[in-house]
């Protein structure tokens, strides 16, 4: 009984990628599955059309950027927590996870009311800046879990070794706490390529983003190009979580045992 549920579950969950993958394989010109011939014409296009293009480095950049954006701050914020473990440090930890606690569109309304009073609504920068803030919560949580695992031992070996607080952080704290910055970035890139809510309230049809674009593509006609897109998002991530899970170990970063 057990086996079938899983079963149930599992076509559920790979039926739709089913569905599209079909379809953005397909010959013709509408969306039909199963499709009645193979092609490769879709993701020719997807790569080729320069509006595509466009759409697809726009993503890109916003995402890289705001990886960085959150990671740094996602740091800066665990750094000092360890170091002082003031109330100032606990609040703005708190405050870090705020983000996660409250509506995407509340997020976004609030920050295309900002970014319009500020003169920067339309702008990549906005979108940039905004992902990074709003997507902090995940690395502040990841790279908390590494800053826990460091014991004291560690670090007053090399102060006792005469290292300054920033030799400390760069050949002590950092190299340990590295698998756990590079996953927060990895899933922040992940979550703000993918992210169209808040994208759109900020920056509008002005930055158009790849899930703008197809939002674009298919609010004025369907077209299997989609689809190609959508299984673009599926490599992406995929081949992210590959990478990951070869330089670190993606099950213990998120608290789980592999035994478990």
């Amino acid at each position: 009984m057990r086996t079938l549920y899983f079963w149930i579950i599992g076509t559920l969950l790979i039926a739709p990628f089913v569905v599209v993958l079909g379809v953005s394989v397909g010959a013709s010109s509408n969306i039909a599955f199963p499709p009645e011939s193979l092609s490769i014409i879709w993701y020719r296009e997807l790569l080729t059309e320069p509006e595509w293009l466009a759409a697809i480095g726009r993503s890109l950049l916003i995402a890289v950027v705001a990886g960085l954006i959150a990671t740094v701050l996602a740091l800066a914020i665990n750094y000092v927590l360890w170091r002082t473990k003031t109330g100032f440090a606990k609040a703005t930890f708190a405050l870090g996870l705020g983000p996660f606690l409250l509506p995407p569109i509340i997020l976004a309304l609030g920050a295309s009311l900002f970014w319009a009073q500020v003169g920067w609504y339309g702008r990549m920068e906005a979108t940039i800046i905004s992902h990074g803030v709003f997507f902090v919560t995940l690395p502040l949580v990841i790279i908390a879990r590494g800053f826990a695992a460091l014991t004291d031992e560690v670090v007053e070996a090399a102060q006792m070794m005469g290292a300054t607080p920033a030799q400390v952080f760069r050949t002590v704290v950092f190299p340990l706490v590295a698998p756990y910055v590079f996953t927060g970035f990895a899933l922040v890139a992940i979550i703000s390529v993918n992210e169209y809510l808040i994208a759109n309230m900020i920056s509008g049809f002005v930055v158009e983003t790849l899930p703008i674009k197809i939002f674009n593509n298919v609010r004025y006609g369907y077209s299997p190009v989609v689809a190609a897109a959508s299984i673009f998002f599926v490599a992406l991530t995929v081949t992210i979580l590959l990478i990951l899970s070869r330089i670190t170990d993606l099950v213990a970063l998120f608290g789980t045992s592999k035994d478990t």
